[in-house]
């Protein structure tokens, strides 16, 4: 379908009136009859109403990602080989292999993101992968109630299919070609990508709807509610927090299950974890990672740098700036945090030593 044309309406100042005479003098010039050229201006004007790119074929998405009409089709029939596979250790133990996107495939993927998914807002209870919304914001929501009750997602990436991410994209407005092929090139093996930029905003997309469900039936029983990526939060009185056995059946739906041994309900007289910070009274890091910061530092200021590191028999050859990290972290959740500051100041003063 369409002209092996493309113009992507300007967010400030393309209307469908500017568009329809751009299209229609280049159509016409490109000899197209009159029943064609109706039959894409219906077919771009509630695309360009969403202010995303209007895109018609294979053609039309080569040339604005700029890149060869070949090039889109190998990626799309021989996906494999466009990605790299690697494993990064996961926080509860064990390993976790992942696949990125080679540099070519990635730049398509981020021209998809920042000219598609960034335009379709997601659901406000969406706190991870959107624009100014943080971690900070989701732990916030759930500071100083009476409980906390916490859902985990399982292989919540891995059940996102390419058949889901197709129906993201035809609800744009694009034609079942289009959003085959665009679904296909944020896809691997036929699910979202961890690795690939795409994948994360897909992720908020697909629970949209999820989410605002969720939200209307905690709102109507007081509870608080906010999604950091696969990470569920609830908070308010122990009574109204009975609610697993609802989200598990929005959940399964939409092929998405409940992982039961990361459940977890938090009473006030308990520590009160919301996606690794504690939000009890105030929102600080666990004392674990606290305690882990003010004993390096201690011994850092005692033997030295290089005493220290041959002491635990640390390798890191960048151990005093992922200190730093974890130190800034910290401030970052806790800003008042005086002790933090102080074991920056200590930090900062040996990195300074070491630069000389």
């Amino acid at each position: 379908m369409g002209p092996e044309i493309s113009f992507r309406p300007h967010k400030k100042n393309m209307n469908f009136n500017n568009y329809e005479k751009t299209f229609r003098k280049k159509a016409e010039r490109s000899g197209f009859s009159e029943d064609n050229i109706v039959a894409c201006l219906q077919y771009a004007e509630p695309i360009i109403q969403k202010k995303l790119p209007v895109i018609f074929n294979t053609a039309n998405l080569a040339a604005l990602v700029g890149y060869k009409t070949t090039y889109l089709k190998r990626a799309v029939r021989f996906t494999p080989y466009f990605y790299r596979k690697f494993l990064i250790k996961k926080r509860s133990g064990g390993m976790r292999e992942l696949v990125e996107p080679l540099p070519s495939l990635k730049e398509i993927q981020d021209w998809i993101l920042n000219n598609l998914l960034y335009e379709i807002k997601v659901s406000r209870y969406a706190k991870a992968y959107v624009r100014d919304r943080s971690l900070i914001e989701n732990v916030k929501y759930h500071r100083n109630k009476n409980a906390v009750l916490a859902l985990d997602i399982i292989d919540f990436f891995g059940s996102i299919t390419l058949h889901h991410v197709e129906e993201i994209f035809l609800g744009f407005g694009y034609s079942s070609n289009v959003a085959n092929l665009l679904a296909k090139l944020c896809t691997f093996d036929g699910v979202l990508p961890q690795g690939a930029p795409t994948s994360p905003y897909l992720s908020n997309l697909f629970l949209k709807s999820f989410d605002e469900t969720v939200a209307v039936y905690c709102v109507a029983r007081n509870i608080r509610y906010t999604r950091y990526a696969d990470d569920l939060t609830f908070s308010g009185d122990v009574k109204d927090l009975d609610i697993e056995g609802f989200i598990e059946v929005e959940l399964n739906k939409l092929g998405l299950y409940l992982r039961k041994d990361k459940t977890k309900l938090m009473e006030r007289n308990q520590r009160q974890i919301v996606t690794g910070i504690v939000v009890n009274d105030k929102i600080q890091i666990p004392k674990s990672n606290r305690n882990f910061i003010r004993n390096e530092v201690h011994y850092l200021t005692k033997f030295g740098l290089e005493e220290h590191l041959k002491r635990t028999k640390n390798k890191k050859t960048n151990y005093l700036q992922h200190l730093m990290g974890k130190i800034n972290f910290a401030l970052h959740i806790n800003p008042e945090d005086r002790k933090m500051h102080g074991y920056k100041a200590s930090v900062k003063e040996i990195i300074e030593k070491e630069e000389k």
